[in-house]
């Protein structure tokens, strides 16, 4: 990812707040393979555990995921393991290779040049791009792959909770106070079918090792071109643009304090 100064975000915890405000992550994987390609990507919510804003911390968190085990990254993942273990197989282990996964912001948005009211009408000067927020997290994978054994069966129980009460609560807002649903949880389903469900998936744990992201909002424009833009999403009289124009604001006050110190 570019980290241009301007845009690029040091803040461990406004990048943990990201993720966890957009918790599907592109997970992407990067193994040699005879059986699958080398580079692969899929789409999985995450849940973020230990979170610290301590820069100086060689863990700054971890990321908990699953996904099916008939998906070919799995599959390549699973063979890289095993492949590393020798025939000696625990039925969980760690990923020699590093992965990546990647958080993107649901705001985001195309911008015309149209909105840069300073700079377009004095020298035409200007050309479109696209506002929006991500961070992007490297790690070692530890996977739990083997149904049978009983530290994969812990951590895919302990997982799967987590993240339906993450979604439900968070995402759903369902509660349970004040005339709202109650959530859904994990024990409302057959404890059977639970089960056959966990044997057709692998527990993935990422210990974070670097962050990085970036808010591009317009932050690199003069002020006229950016408040331009400010109105120009605010015109466009829907919820998506208000957003813009309210992270436009925050993102050049920010800019802004910080050159005036």
């Amino acid at each position: 990812m570019y980290l241009r100064g301007t845009h690029a975000e040091s803040s461990i915890k406004a990048l943990f707040e990201l993720i966890k405000a957009n918790p599907l992550g592109v997970l992407t994987t990067a193994i040699n393979s005879s059986s699958h390609p080398f580079i692969q990507s899929s789409h999985i919510p995450w849940v973020l555990d230990e979170i610290s804003d301590d820069h100086n911390a060689p863990v700054k968190g971890k990321l908990r995921g699953h996904i099916a085990k008939q998906n070919p990254q799995s599959k390549a993942m699973i063979e890289s393991v095993t492949e590393a273990a020798d025939g000696f197989s625990t039925g969980v282990s760690q990923l020699q290779q590093d992965v990546m996964i990647l958080f993107t912001a649901s705001c985001h948005h195309y911008v015309t040049p149209k909105f840069y009211t300073e700079t377009k009408p004095s020298t035409a000067k200007v050309v479109p791009t696209w506002n929006y927020a991500a961070a992007q997290v490297y790690g070692k994978a530890t996977i739990y792959y083997e149904s049978s054994s009983s530290e994969t069966s812990i951590y895919l129980s302990h997982q799967i909770r987590d993240l339906s009460q993450m979604c439900e609560t968070s995402i759903m807002g369902y509660s349970g106070e004040e005339g709202k649903p109650t959530a859904w949880k994990v024990e409302d389903a057959p404890e059977r079918y639970i089960e056959i469900m966990k044997k057709n998936i692998i527990g993935i744990e990422v210990r974070i090792e670097r962050i990085g992201g970036k808010f591009k909002m317009s932050q690199e424009l003069g002020k006229g071109d950016r408040d331009g833009v400010m109105q120009g999403f605010s015109g466009l009289g829907c919820e998506i643009g208000n957003n813009m124009a309210a992270l436009i604001k925050e993102r050049g006050e920010i800019k802004d304090a910080v050159k005036a110190r």
